[in-house]
């Protein structure tokens, strides 16, 4: 199952990428909302190699999630693979300058089954697959909203 998403924001290419490596503000906010966060490997320059792991309470469970960082290319990109005892999967993030002061940030998330249970999860979610879509397409153009408001503050 992949989505995928692309927004186009108000700030340099090198300020945006500086944001979303920012990974500290990424843990606290998955911790403020319940998550507990173990970084292996130091944050201090942020690198390939660098990985969380993850334990969270989603529809009444407790899972599991590690995530790694797998390829870091300032100004342009970066990529994570993200495993779980039932789930596989990664997301990328890619970013394109349109002009000095703005810049187009696409990512793409995929998700795959490791298990007989995850397939069927994931065909279920399939039938929902529009619906999804458009939250998750929501939820990063508000993310990118906010990384804007946070960029015209610093500014």
């Amino acid at each position: 199952m992949q989505f995928s998403s692309k927004e186009d924001i108000e700030a340099p290419i090198d300020a945006v990428f500086a944001m979303l490596s920012e990974f500290e503000t990424f843990e606290r906010r998955a911790i403020r909302r319940g998550a507990e966060v173990q970084r292996s490997g130091d944050l201090r320059p942020p690198r390939v190699g660098m990985s969380w792991d993850a334990r969270f309470v989603l529809r009444g469970k407790t899972r599991d999630l590690h995530i790694e960082l797998t390829e870091y290319q300032p100004p342009n990109g970066m990529k994570f693979a993200a495993s779980s005892p039932n789930l596989q999967g990664g997301f990328a993030i890619e970013l394109m300058a349109l002009s000095p002061r703005r810049t187009r940030v696409s990512i793409k998330v995929t998700v795959d089954p490791k298990t007989l249970a995850a397939r069927l999860l994931l065909q279920s979610l399939r039938l929902a697959k529009k619906n999804l879509n458009k939250r998750f397409k929501l939820r990063f153009a508000n993310f990118i909203k906010d990384m804007e408001e946070r960029h015209s503050r610093r500014a």
